[in-house]
């Protein structure tokens, strides 16, 4: 990443003359820091340079109570951080951290200083406070509620990434290397595997020990000293990146039977874990939660699983990690139990003499399971794309999914997740479809949108792949952009339904809360507060026809095309993440109880500060509601 080209193109830096541009040039020098290290600390005096990554990655942290680290953010390649003590001289109000090897350009504060003098936007852009007060209450409460937490249960392979127990530097060989050779550095060094590499270091293959057992010491006409790496490695080796979780790569080894998994980083490789190395961290808890699921053949077995999630939810949340962390965590394992749920359903079909049809198709989920944002509650919101086939050959599909989408829809709701409502489900032939069915249904949603069809468009819109061919789901993608780029009035009709509600808050500040039915007393923290964050964020990504599907990372994308500055986006982000974590913590307190967990609470049984905190959040909903107005209501054509 060159510097000075980036640094012209971002604010605040986009101001500045020339001259101070010519100065950083000549002054800057670059710095490499491994894995979970310390660039700098909380509390540490300010070290005298402005950090812009060039590469890797580093997460932002704060201090609990407890001493320990809570992480707010994460910086990327090309993002800026330590820049406030420069200006104010104070010590760094927060940590940084790498997660993976990271290289970044250090910039010495004296020149920085020096553009202040023309360009005083920069001191102000870096002295503002950039943490809002519902990130400040949210810290209180989360850290608070940390050390309260009564039951912790291991939970290490869902906090660590790859980049933290990787071995490195990784043992490599070229491929013309002696099979005796690498039968040699395999025995001496104690290890499963070497990697294969080629002069870029980039793999393309692997050796394990068994490949020396089966493909050199076993056969009798194989000579150690004569046959070379390439022909008995493994060829195009499965790998991860260093920012994979632990989880992650634990339950794609056990998935795919692999004992060694190469690290690979933008192409190189830079780093090994054995399936040996995950399981010396493994818990039964966790192995539970990934290790056995895709093991499971009954029904039953994974309604347990299922029932389980509660667990590590509690653990989770008792870690102080960001909500949005935990709730891709409980994703990633609610996606799992569906899809074997799915395959278990598949067999059933085939067993009974039902194949499926030679076609192309993909099974999709919707809602929150597609956002990646899964709390411990979710219902079903699922449909089937099918690649462009002639009519006459839709009663022989229909022949074959009509029983298995209902087979699907029971055996989900047998395991924990309840027929949804609004039946947008496979089931209901509405959600299955041709890619041109499901073209004509969203033309006629986005040309004629009545209320419910919008409804409808606000699940669909954030579906994801879970099971077959995952290039239908990214067509659909491009037929979603383009159906909404030909009619942009859609989203102000979009956006029109949306604000018809408001945040549960009176102008006095107090709560409003339902005067009838079964949440007499209480209100919705998702449909009184977090929906309409990810119905603004997903708005503003349509019109910007992007691909990202959490709300965080919609809102980071938005950031980076200046939809949102920066300060904004930090209100928004922590007002998610609290409006999440006290629907999270409401749900496992709902479960302990005995009862089916909710969205809805009293919001007078909260302590002061959690009222605080909530109606914080409700007002920087509000605030990004008025901006969306604003944005979309300007004319509806």
């Amino acid at each position: 990443m060159p510097l000075i080209k980036h640094l012209k193109d971002t604010e605040p830096f986009n101001h500045l003359p020339d001259q101070i541009f010519q100065e950083i040039r000549a002054a800057a020098r670059t710095e490499k820091y491994p894995p979970n290290t310390y660039i700098f600390r909380q509390n540490a005096p300010p070290t005298g340079f402005l950090y812009v990554i060039k590469e890797g990655l580093v997460e932002i942290t704060v201090l609990t109570p407890g001493g320990g680290d809570m992480v707010l953010d994460y910086r990327q390649e090309g993002t800026v951080f330590g820049g406030t003590p420069i200006f104010t001289g104070e010590p760094y109000t927060g940590g940084a951290r790498t997660v993976k090897a990271t290289e970044c350009y250090l910039i010495p504060q004296e020149i920085l200083k020096r553009a202040e003098a023309d360009s005083p936007r920069i001191s102000e852009y870096f002295t503002r406070i950039v943490h809002s007060r519902v990130r400040r209450l949210y810290h209180d409460i989360v850290s608070d509620h940390t050390q309260k937490a009564l039951t912790q249960v291991e939970a290490y392979p869902f906090k660590k990434r790859l980049s933290e127990i990787m071995v490195t530097p990784v043992e490599a060989c070229p491929p013309d290397e002696i099979a005796q050779n690498v039968a040699r550095r395999i025995a001496e060094k104690k290890i499963g595997s070497v990697l294969v590499v080629n002069e870029a270091r980039e793999p393309i293959g692997i050796i394990t020990d068994r490949d020396l057992v089966t493909k050199v010491i076993a056969p009798d006409d194989v000579d150690c000293k004569s046959v070379c790496a390439r022909e008995i490695m493994t060829p195009h080796p499965h790998f991860m990146s260093p920012d994979t979780y632990m989880y992650e790569a634990m339950s794609y080894m056990i998935g795919h039977r692999i004992k060694n998994l190469p690290v690979v980083d933008r192409g190189e490789a830079v780093g090994m874990v054995s399936l040996r190395d995950l399981m010396r961290y493994r818990s039964q808890k966790a192995m539970l939660m990934i290790g056995n699921i895709q093991e499971e053949t009954s029904l039953e077995n994974l309604a347990a699983i299922r029932r389980e999630l509660v667990t590590v939810a509690r653990s989770l949340l008792s870690e102080t990690r960001s909500t949005p962390e935990v709730m891709e965590i409980l994703s990633y394992i609610h996606h799992g139990i569906i899809k074997q749920v799915y395959e278990l359903c598949l067999e059933e079909m085939r067993a009974e003499g039902k194949q499926p049809p030679d076609i192309r198709f993909c099974f999709l989920i919707m809602g929150s399971g597609g956002r990646r944002e899964m709390l411990l509650s979710p219902d079903q919101d699922n449909g089937f794309i099918f690649e462009n086939v002639p009519d006459e050959r839709m009663p022989e599909i229909d022949a074959f999914f009509v029983p298995f989408a209902e087979k699907l829809v029971q055996a989900l709701n047998r395991v924990g997740y309840p027929l949804c409502h609004g039946k947008v489900m496979a089931n209901n032939p509405s959600w299955r479809g041709r890619l041109r069915d499901w073209q004509a249904r969203i033309k006629d949603w986005v040309n004629e949108p009545e209320p419910q069809k919008v409804r409808y468009s606000s699940i669909f819109f954030d579906f994801t792949p879970l099971a077959g061919d995952p290039s239908l789901a990214q067509d659909l993608r491009e037929i979603v952009h383009c159906e909404i780029r030909e009619f942009q009035g859609f989203l102000y009709h979009m956006m029109s339904l949306d604000l018809r509600y408001k945040v549960p808050v009176g102008l006095l500040g107090r709560f409003i809360l339902e005067k009838s039915g079964d949440n007499k007393g209480e209100l919705s923290l998702k449909q009184g507060g977090s929906i309409y964050i990810v119905d603004c964020i997903r708005m503003f990504a349509l019109e910007k026809e992007r691909s990202e599907l959490t709300t965080m990372e919609r809102l980071k994308a938005l950031v980076q095309l200046n939809v949102f500055d920066q300060e904004t986006a930090e209100h928004i982000r922590a007002a998610f993440e609290a409006l999440s974590f006290l629907r999270l913590r409401n749900e496992i307190a709902l479960i302990d109880a005995g009862r089916t967990p909710t969205h809805h609470l009293d919001p007078y049984t909260l302590s002061k500060n959690e009222q605080d905190l909530l109606k914080e959040a409700f007002h920087a909903v509000s605030k990004l509601q008025d901006a969306t107005k604003r944005h979309f209501g300007r004319t509806p054509f």
